[in-house]
């Protein structure tokens, strides 16, 4: 009999628990990758305005995102199954939530001993499964160098971005590179669209050259478009106008099709989003939820839907990001519930049948655009029982090169 392992997947909450933020000493919203010993953050906001509790659980995983050999004592210092203790109600909002604060360490999860992939997942007093969210803890121990290229695919050279990467260790021998490394690399905190477990194809030394033509390259997309309302009553950056019903409602600006027109530069966070509201001291539970208006100019897409696409739900395709498409006025439309902030968010579609993402249907794709793009290395010795995260590398394609 053989056993196969589930690979985890992330699961998104249901309707009533928004805005699940990840924050550490470096990043917020974003997908953490944390260095072992610094502390997490997670936060989320339950709008049902019941001051439910909720519970936690932290498990650790392979590279390809099966469960590890290892038991939790030899990952986890102290317990976990905990229940969140740190919430507050909002205040002077509309829309009435609890705000969720969970950080770890804390005093019953004293410490993650272990580098490598986690998932923390959130249940709920019926111990039914509310959402999960995966993150990473790294040591030092290698150096990642990367260097974002044109690609050498001449048939995409001018759509498409690839990633080089040199791995090279100073006071460690990596054993068989080829069978013990692994090596992750992530455009945008997007974890879709990553590309794993290439091969180095070389050594030179101790050093690991992987300089691929095709196989680490990715589509280069366009800048993420944008929109801010920290100031529910007036019209922002991206808000055409707003309406007062039971909530605020923002109207975005109708957006077109950018596939055929020529690249323009426009600073974005990559996908990302950051709470933030005007006049109020704390936003966690002083922003309010506004119900945003999307729209995009384009004719009916045959056998896809389409899809408004970012970081705000981990990059994740549900039936609240969908767009219907409108024949009286020949725009794709959709509301979603948000909190108040600065969003970045682009137009996907999305095949009935394959499930497959394209992401340049709307946007299209431009090797000049800035993405940017984390290297994770794994390691597993030979007889090893866990796949350990040596070494972290970062780079933007804003000094993109021939």
């Amino acid at each position: 009999m053989i056993l196969i392992s589930q690979v985890a997947e992330e699961l998104n909450p249901p309707n009533f628990i928004k805005t699940i933020t990840f924050k550490s000493s470096t990043t917020q919203g974003q997908l953490p990758i944390l260095r072992l010993g610094e502390s997490l953050r997670l936060e989320f906001d339950a709008l049902n305005g019941n001051e439910e509790d909720f519970y936690y659980v932290i498990e650790h995983f392979n590279f390809d995102w099966t469960p590890s050999q290892l038991v939790k004592g030899e990952y986890l210092r102290g317990i976990d199954n905990q229940r969140i203790l740190t919430y507050e109600n909002s205040f002077n909002t509309l829309q009435i939530y609890s705000h969720y604060d969970l950080s770890i360490p804390n005093s019953q999860t004293r410490a993650l001993l272990k580098t490598g992939n986690y998932m923390i997942s959130i249940y709920d007093d019926y111990d039914e499964l509310m959402f999960s969210r995966k993150f990473m803890v790294y040591e030092s121990i290698a150096n990642v160098g990367v260097k974002i290229k044109r690609s050498r695919d001449v048939k995409v050279i001018a759509e498409k971005q690839s990633v080089d990467l040199v791995i090279s260790t100073s006071n460690m021998n990596l054993n068989n590179p080829s069978e013990t490394i692994k090596t992750l690399i992530i455009q945008n905190n997007n974890l879709n669209t990553a590309i794993s477990d290439l091969k180095p194809q070389y050594t030179l030394g101790n050093e690991l050259i992987y300089r691929y033509d095709t196989e680490s390259a990715f589509w280069g997309g366009n800048e993420y478009l944008f929109f801010e309302n920290k100031d529910v009553r007036a019209a922002n950056v991206g808000v055409q106008f707003i309406d007062l019903k039971e909530l605020y409602h923002n109207y975005l600006y109708t957006n077109i099709s950018r596939k055929n027109r020529p690249y323009t530069y426009n600073p974005d966070i990559n996908g990302n989003f950051m709470v933030t509201v005007i006049d109020r001291e704390n936003p966690d539970v002083e922003a309010d939820y506004v119900m945003v208006h999307f729209s995009v100019l384009h004719d009916e897409i045959k056998n896809k839907d389409l899809h408004v696409y970012g970081n705000f739900n981990a990059f994740m395709i549900e039936p609240i990001t969908q767009m219907d498409f409108n024949a009286e006025s020949g725009r794709y439309e959709c509301i979603m519930r948000l909190k108040q902030g600065f969003y970045n968010y682009k137009f996907v579609a999305v095949d009935r049948e394959t499930r497959e993402i394209d992401e340049g249907i709307i946007s299209g794709n431009f090797w000049e655009t800035e993405n940017n793009y984390k290297v994770l290395v794994y390691y597993r010795d030979l007889g090893a029982r866990y796949d350990r995260l040596i070494g972290f590398g970062e780079a933007t394609s804003v000094n993109i090169s021939n």
